[in-house]
């Protein structure tokens, strides 16, 4: 009986993962008709608006059941991976019960506010004035109903004895009847059968109230600063999923500040993600990459830099950091391109004879301008988070984007030109192979369109026809075209393509979903005042504090991942920038500006340092099993310091980042 409920909920979890996936592609078919619409027939609407977010939401909430039964959710692993396989079992109980915990107390205040919104038929109040808050909330409730549910069969398949089984199904059965209850007692004000689990419940919450226990408004700002630091770092060390350690941490702080009813501020703070409009474009972006990687474009632009680099002593290592920039200019994540290059780069260079470390070097460095070169995820995170306008985060991060690439090449002209057996030129080892390059009509045709969507996509946002959102629509219906010429747009293709996108969306919304939560609860109880007032505090001047935080990121990026980093220190570093824009000569917005590419260039040294660099574990999983973790760590340091010397300079010129959103703004 257990048995089939477990697997009918991990069927219906893997269903509604990849049904729910193709809302993406309406989603960019809705903003590609509201763009032609608009500037076409100059008939704009806002429907599409309103629809979009519903479908996008819908997208991110009820995908969490395949993510969670696919195990996506992104944690921090290398401890975890360091201990015992009996210790990882114990570790993994632990987030499996915090987990349920956590999604329980959202899923419960969530349900109480969809019922009520339901009740109120709640409106958007626009012109179209559709029921969207109705159907987020709706949404977000579900999400975490599902989550939950999904959580509880996977800590049912996780215990190993028959006992432990059995308690973990009744525990279960019990917190899926208790919210079967709110939804009774909503509707009839009867609970009737279930009466007694209600008054149970609502008596242990009287008995185990939090604030009885420990109250944190007697303690000082700095003190619970400090235990909310130590208990973000434990909970992170264990390896369990970001997203959750965050959701607890954040509820647990809104019981222990504001008691039970500090729970409806951490469902309001996730709410308020789903409405953020601008965040569409981190999925629309990534089915345009993933569309333009399942395209086979990467092959392409490689055979065709060949064709012109064929005299140039290093040029397949040129070549790379070329079309890692255009590549980048597609798709925004660095992680999928690095596995790319690593599939395609690195081989054609260790069969041409190139030097091993400077392939493995070129291909993680080239690889980490996804973080940079617009359109970049970590800087639509960024400009949600500190509240600058994406489109001019995205023009700032070019040059300083294209300087860091210019770096590279130089590095490696100057090297293979000092010491020839460095690397051949791509006509000697054509030569000695007997093989030619050629590229079909329909190749450099798709290589073409390529470069023209990167031209039409970029130039849209910079040239503010159409916003970031919008663009990213526009490069998926491009996308599609592009397939179709390269004769790989197939059913099938296009369905890989969007679960793909629906799995990594899906992990990375789960997680800023937590982060907001936490963010949010930390501000609203004087957190980030007290934070700011430490940095201001300091006797130093301007650029020392933003050396202090940049050697903060430093340390926070040797154990965490890149979006926990964000959204722990933004909301904190960025108010304290723009306070110190006046010294620096800047106003406060280009300050930001200015801090965002800093911010951006820092994550990017991080992706690549040891010890957890994550740029050299995603090359190793696709590397030749004779390349060691090691090699890649030596062959990435040179790399790394032509970094540091990339963010020193946009540190002490600021017009290297400020000057092109300026001119064109302007």
């Amino acid at each position: 009986m257990v048995r089939s409920v477990t697997s009918s909920i991990d069927t219906f979890s893997r269903f509604s993962g990849l049904a729910v996936g193709q809302f993406y592609l309406v989603c960019a078919a809705v903003t590609m008709y509201e763009v032609i619409a608009r500037y076409f027939f100059h008939a704009p609407t806002q429907w599409a608006f309103e629809m979009v977010m519903v479908l996008c939401a819908t997208a991110w909430m009820l995908s969490v059941g395949y993510i969670t039964q696919h195990g996506r959710h992104i944690g921090i692993t290398v401890f975890y991976l360091m201990a015992s396989p009996r210790t990882q079992w114990r570790l993994d109980l632990f987030a499996l019960v915090v987990g349920v915990v956590a999604l329980f107390l959202l899923a419960g205040d969530a349900m109480v506010r969809s019922l009520d919104s339901i009740d109120l038929v709640e409106r958007a109040g626009s012109a179209f004035n559709s029921p969207e808050p109705m159907m987020l909330k709706t949404a977000l409730m579900l999400g975490a109903v599902i989550y939950l549910v999904q959580l509880l069969v996977n800590l049912h398949k996780h215990v190993e004895t028959r006992i432990p089984r059995l308690i973990v199904a009744v525990i279960g059965c019990l917190l899926v009847a208790r919210l079967l209850v709110l939804v009774i007692g909503h509707y009839t004000g009867d609970t009737g059968l279930f009466g007694w689990l209600n008054e149970a419940v609502a008596s242990l919450g009287e008995l185990l109230n939090p604030r009885q226990v420990l109250n944190l408004r007697d303690y000082d700002i700095g003190t619970v600063s400090i235990g909310i630091v130590v208990a973000l770092i434990a909970l992170m060390m264990t390896g369990m999923p970001l997203g959750v350690v965050t959701l607890i941490v954040s509820i647990v702080c809104a019981l222990l500040f504001f008691g039970p009813r500090g729970l409806y501020l951490v469902s309001t703070n996730a709410y308020g993600l789903l409405e953020n409009y601008p965040l569409i474009a981190v999925p629309l972006f990534v089915l345009m990459a993933s569309l333009l990687e399942k395209a086979g474009i990467a092959e392409d632009l490689f055979d065709a830099m060949s064709i012109f680099a064929g005299n140039l002593r290093g040029g397949v290592a040129v070549q790379t950091v070329v079309v890692a920039v255009i590549m980048a200019a597609m798709s925004g994540i660095m992680g999928g391109e690095i596995v790319m290059l690593g599939l395609v780069a690195l081989p054609q260079m260790l069969r041409l004879g190139y030097d091993r470390k400077l392939s493995i070097g070129v291909i993680c460095a080239a690889g980490s301008l996804a973080t940079l070169i617009p359109p970049s995820v970590v800087m639509i995170v960024y400009a949600l988070s500190a509240q600058v306008p994406i489109g001019d985060l995205f023009m700032a991060g070019v040059f300083p984007g294209l300087l860091l690439a210019a770096f590279y090449i130089v590095f490696v002209l100057v090297r293979c030109t000092l010491d020839h057996s460095l690397a051949p030129t791509a006509r000697e080892a054509a030569a000695r192979r007997g093989e030619t390059v050629e590229l079909s009509s329909n190749r450099t045709l798709a290589v073409i369109l390529s470069i023209l969507l990167i031209v039409c996509v970029m130039g849209s946002i910079y040239g503010g026809i159409a916003s970031v959102t919008e663009a990213a629509g526009v490069g998926v219906a491009g996308a599609v075209v592009v397939a179709a010429v390269r004769r790989r747009l197939t059913w099938s293709m296009l369905q890989v393509a969007v679960t793909q996108t629906m799995s990594t969306v899906g992990t990375i919304i789960w997680l800023i979903l937590g982060a907001v939560s936490f963010v949010g609860i930390y501000n609203l109880v004087g957190g980030g005042d007290f934070m700011r007032s430490l940095f201001t505090g300091l006797d130093l001047p301007p650029l020392g504090v933003i050396l202090v935080m940049m050697g903060i990121l430093v340390i926070l990026g040797t154990f965490m991942e890149w979006i926990a980093i964000l959204f722990i220190t933004v909301p904190i570093f960025a108010p304290v920038v723009e306070t110190m824009a006046p010294e620096l000569g800047l106003d406060p917005d280009a300050a930001k500006l200015w801090f965002g590419v800093l911010f951006v260039m820092n994550i990017q040294i991080y992706f690549l340092s040891p010890p957890f660099g994550p740029a050299c574990f995603w090359l190793k999983s696709v590397a030749p099993s004779y390349i060691t973790l090691q090699e890649i760590f030596v062959a990435v340091l040179p790399f790394i310091a032509l970094q540091i010397v990339g963010l020193g300079l946009v540190m002490a010129f600021p017009e290297i980042a400020l000057w092109l959103p300026r001119v064109l703004s302007g």
